[in-house]
């Protein structure tokens, strides 16, 4: 019997990636569409990402509003055109 690498199902074509750990290039475009914004604090923790005319981001983030101690979860949307800078397109809190 042969050992067999595992089968990774493939990412559907303008479907959603699983979550996972945020690259360098995650982190820039949270930090750049987040720029300015005040308010509550997001901290992602992780991102998943979906290829359009641009990219769609999911960041799973902490949140919280300093100086209160509440903490709680939320999905921050973000879209990259292929020009231009990214922006948030919503935050739901979960």
């Amino acid at each position: 019997m042969l050992n067999q690498a595992p089968v990774q199902e493939p990412t559907l074509v303008g479907g959603w990636s699983p979550f996972q750990p945020l690259t360098a290039q995650d982190k820039e475009v949270f930090s750049e569409a987040l720029n300015g914004f005040v308010g509550v604090s997001y901290t992602p923790n992780s991102v998943s990402t979906q290829i359009v005319a641009g990219t769609n981001y999911r960041y799973k983030c902490t949140a919280s509003m300093p100086p209160s101690e509440v903490i709680w979860e939320a999905v921050v949307e973000i879209f990259a055109p292929l020009n231009g800078k990214p922006y948030i397109t919503g935050i739901v809190r979960i």
